[in-house]
């Protein structure tokens, strides 16, 4: 049970807000130039943000390390999701204050969503910090390395109305070559009681979508087969060229607005063989127009990520999410209805949020069953300064009660994941080849419309490709099958 847990919880690592996976980047020789080593905490805008972070950087004279013992430059680009991420980024500050005592003029810089909630404090709290920036200044980084320079501390923590890096080409790092991401826009506004995005992300701004389109057929055209877009809440995507002081668009729907349902038939429109998926979607912002819209096309994955949080409507209003359980419930049956039942669905669930009750937990569970996820996103409720839950309820439930819950929780989408794999055991799906497998290197997996890791005998030559796998087999996490 433990391997096929932690197996599981690779499948999910593509979540905004939630995850705490590192990502260290690649070697890029070049000799003469400055190092920069960078690690990515948290979710994938973070990691997205270090691909416009490392563009910049390059664009000064930079290139990238995987050893930090060779870097000028250090980054850790932060999330700030849960104290547990916090405490992750302050124990790997106090490793590398052991690399900056035999190298002291490496600097070392705290950037994303932990630099913009404590700004100038993490100055005194982590000595060894040199600058701090928030997700909107990164394109301060040089002035302020030049501040460092002079024996300064440097920071920027300025959020922005308007800043979506739009015109900056991100350096892809650890790119698979097949895969990427291409933030749509930035912030949000739905003011969850729990969540600090909003404070350290800020408002919701959206990137002009001809920028968008044009990323992704630069992508294509490179060799990558699959986009996913990105945004704390994507489906709230809407760009106006009058309020943007642009010119009016052509082929986008409407000359005058850009929604989520039309920037999406834009990008799959750039090639029937480029894959668009997208998260995270907000529960309230999932238009029939949006579910149309991914009917129509093949090459829009059949898959949406619909965070509930909770299966309890009082603690739903306690939350702020806006909807209660039988609205998300109708908007569960409205995808199956339109994309069917072999559309994934996945959700995120946090138990022991304050007050609620061990009858409003088994909601959470009921819901669960009802809507039978693909998988799941899974936490216990960690308090995060600043917020309204922080500031108007009291963090009641004993930790012992929340970690019951959530083990009550995990268990449950253990059998749900299985249960749903067990479907589509005996039948074939156009599947885009990743990479080779993670415990064999004879065999390479992808994923299905459904976003489901598929592992088969194959070798490297199939990377990139689409190729039509039938499913003999599976675990919870993974469907094993053979190439036909």
């Amino acid at each position: 049970m433990k391997e096929i847990i932690s197996d599981l919880d690779i499948l999910q690592k593509s979540d905004l807000e939630k995850t705490e996976e590192i990502h260290i980047t690649k070697e890029d020789k070049v000799e003469g130039k400055k190092k920069l080593y960078i690690e990515s905490y948290g979710c994938q805008m973070n990691f997205s943000d270090s691909e416009i972070v490392s563009s910049i950087m390059k664009k000064e004279g930079f290139t990238t390390t995987s050893n930090i013992e060779d870097a000028d430059v250090t980054f850790l680009n932060t999330c700030s999701i849960r104290e547990k991420a916090e405490q992750t980024v302050r124990n790997r500050l106090s490793q590398i204050n052991k690399t900056k005592e035999n190298k002291p003029e490496m600097v070392v810089g705290v950037l994303g969503c932990m630099a913009e909630r404590l700004k100038s404090k993490l100055l005194d709290e982590e000595k060894i910090v040199d600058l701090v920036v928030g997700p909107d200044a990164y394109r301060d980084l040089p002035n302020l390395l030049e501040e460092v320079e002079t024996g300064q501390k440097a920071v920027n923590t300025f959020l922005s109305r308007e800043e979506t890096y739009a015109d900056i080409s991100p350096v892809r790092l650890n790119s698979n070559g097949v895969t990427a991401f291409i933030s749509i826009m930035r912030g949000c506004d739905n003011m969850c009681s729990f969540c600090v995005v909003p404070f350290t992300r800020g408002r919701e701004r959206s990137r002009d979508p001809q920028s968008i389109v044009q990323e992704a057929q630069q992508l294509f055209e490179k060799g990558y087969r699959e986009v996913t877009l990105l945004g704390q809440n994507v489906d709230s995507y809407k760009w106006s060229a009058e309020e943007n002081n642009k010119k009016r668009l052509e082929k986008s729907g409407s000359d005058e607005i850009v929604t989520f349902a039309n920037l999406l038939e834009m990008v799959a429109k750039v090639d029937s063989d480029l894959r668009v998926r997208f998260s995270t979607s907000h529960p309230k912002d999932i238009t029939d127009d949006v579910l149309y819209t991914m009917k129509n096309y093949d090459n829009i994955c059949k898959y949406i990520h619909l965070p509930a949080q909770s299966g309890n409507s009082r603690v739903l209003e306690l939350m702020n999410r806006t909807y209660d359980r039988e609205w998300y419930i109708q908007k569960v049956d409205r995808i199956r209805e339109i994309l069917g039942d072999e559309c994934g669905i996945s959700s995120d669930m946090i138990t022991g949020f304050c007050t609620e009750t061990e009858e409003e937990h088994q909601d959470t569970i009921s819901l669960m069953k009802y809507a039978q996820y693909d998988f799941s996103y899974m936490f216990f409720y960690s308090e995060r300064p600043g917020t309204l839950a922080e500031k108007k309820y009291e963090d009641d439930i004993p930790l012992d009660v929340k970690k019951r819950r959530l083990n009550e929780v995990i268990a449950l989408q253990m059998e749900l994941s299985h249960d749903r794999n067990k479907k589509d055991v005996g039948n074939t799906y156009r599947v885009l080849v990743e990479g080779i497998s993670k415990k064999s290197d004879q065999q390479v997996q992808g994923r299905n419309s459904a976003n489901k890791v598929i592992v088969f005998d194959g070798d490297a030559s199939l990377k990139g490709q689409y190729v039509n796998v039938h499913v003999n087999s599976c675990t919870a996490a993974t469907l094993l099958g053979t190439m036909v």
